[in-house]
């Protein structure tokens, strides 16, 4: 498995992924250890259901710490004092009016590891992240989305 894919990130993202690597290192592998003593201390494993619970929530921890320390391996973190501050890029925060929905809304470039839609972080390598990218205010884009190709107009670029 040579997924070596560059992760463009905050050192807020970062962070964040550091700490669910920590607590899923100390904290869940010590719980999910000790539901499995108590699965099998109720003996036959062959209808024990609490132990092939305990079984698969352990490998779903593991497969989340192998792709957690490949994202922190290959992250590649912005340098925020080397970009334009009047530039959009991962890290900025920008306000855009939505010719769609005729209002404002604000969107927080981040690495496609951060993307989070419901906080409107949205990844650079998504459509509209991808239409921001090098842009300034009073530049107008159009962005092909899955339901036809939305207009925005950049108001304000900043960095948090």
């Amino acid at each position: 498995m040579s997924d070596s894919k560059k992760y463009v990130m905050t050192c807020e993202g970062v962070k964040k992924l550091e700490d669910e690597l920590e607590y899923l290192r100390t904290v869940k592998r010590k719980e999910i250890t000790e539901k499995i003593k108590v699965a099998l201390s109720f003996g036959d494993l062959s209808e024990n259901s609490e132990y092939d619970e305990a079984k698969n929530e352990q490998a779903f921890v593991e497969g989340r710490i192998i792709q957690l320390e490949n994202m922190l391996k290959n992250a590649t973190i912005i340098d925020e004092t080397e970009i334009p501050a009047d530039t959009i890029n991962v890290g900025s925060t920008v306000r855009v009016k939505d010719y769609d929905f005729d209002e404002e809304v604000e969107f927080y470039i981040v690495g496609s590891a951060e993307a989070d839609p419901i906080e409107n972080k949205i990844s650079n390598e998504s459509p509209v992240g991808k239409a921001l990218i090098g842009k300034k205010v009073g530049d107008t884009v159009e962005v092909a989305v899955p339901d036809g190709v939305s207009k925005y107009e950049i108001l304000e670029v900043r960095r948090d």
